[in-house]
């Protein structure tokens, strides 16, 4: 299993955890950055010449209110990371995905996406300014019509991916480091990290999964409990929005979808597309 993350030092804390636990399994630490798509494709052409196919992508990388910041390319700091870098990175590795009988992707969204609206006259909050909790909304927004319209693009094309989300709830980690307001109600309503990791979990291993499901805690207003299949909101299944966000997603990363047979992947190992 590859541990994508910026630090290095985090992601060794985390192998050494899960080793102390699971002595027998196999972890490695891959340098990726999502706020800078140049990194992302060097992330994946790394993992093509180490690699002949990918069983699992989860993508679950996130920030959550920080202050205005703009990714490498210049894209809103939220949108950029918790969108743009995951349709690049998926996009890269669909033809690993491919190569894999019953292989998943997991787009982890919020229970913000409720309150998200997706603005596409200013998508980085420019003309508007910058609202920290509307550009999250947004980003958690587009994660699940990014789902949808990934898992409606692979059955046009017969594929067979299995494409679901999750969400943790209110669960107590650091990404509520700019919200003091949610750090002091953490001892009320937030799980352990542990338990907002269940839905992801539970999307990526059961085998009841199917594409479109989305999983959350089944607690009062999904803030937490047992991960259960929840509702995504009327927004986030706008199949007009979604392709809307999927064009200015091509346009904004360069990658253009494709699928490349599986013999071809093996055989040949390709870049992932790439537009100039």
């Amino acid at each position: 299993m590859v541990l994508a993350s910026r630090s290095e030092a985090r992601a060794t804390t985390a192998i050494q955890e899960i080793l102390a636990e699971l002595p027998q399994a196999r972890l490695e630490f891959m340098q990726l950055d999502l706020a800078d798509l140049e990194q992302v494709r060097e992330f994946a052409v790394a993992v093509h010449e180490r690699f002949d196919h990918v069983d699992l992508l989860i993508n679950n990388a996130g920030v959550m209110v920080p202050p205005a910041g703009k990714t490498i390319q210049g894209y809103e700091l939220q949108f950029g990371i918790n969108h743009l870098g995951h349709f690049a990175l998926t996009g890269h590795l669909l033809d690993l995905l491919m190569a894999t009988q019953g292989a998943r992707i997991v787009n982890v969204s919020s229970g913000a996406h409720r309150q998200g609206k997706m603005n596409f006259d200013d998508l980085d909050f420019e003309t508007q300014g910058y609202k920290p909790f509307a550009a999250y909304a947004q980003s958690k927004l587009a994660n699940l019509l990014f789902t949808f319209e990934l898992m409606r693009w692979l059955e046009q094309r017969g594929a067979k991916v299995i494409v679901v989300a999750a969400h943790p709830g209110w669960t107590q980690t650091n990404l509520q480091q700019h919200r003091r307001w949610m750090q002091l109600l953490n001892p009320l309503f937030a799980m352990q990290p542990i338990g907002g990791a269940l839905p992801t979990l539970r999307a990526a291993t059961a085998p009841d999964v199917e594409s479109g499901d989305y999983y959350g805690p089944k607690g009062f207003y999904e803030m937490r409990g047992a991960p259960e299949k929840v509702e995504a909101t009327k927004a986030a299944k706008n199949e007009a929005d979604a392709a809307q966000l999927w064009s200015v997603s091509e346009e904004r990363t360069g990658v253009r979808y494709q699928l490349i047979p599986t013999s071809q992947t093996r055989k040949s190992n390709p870049e992932p597309t790439q537009q100039p």
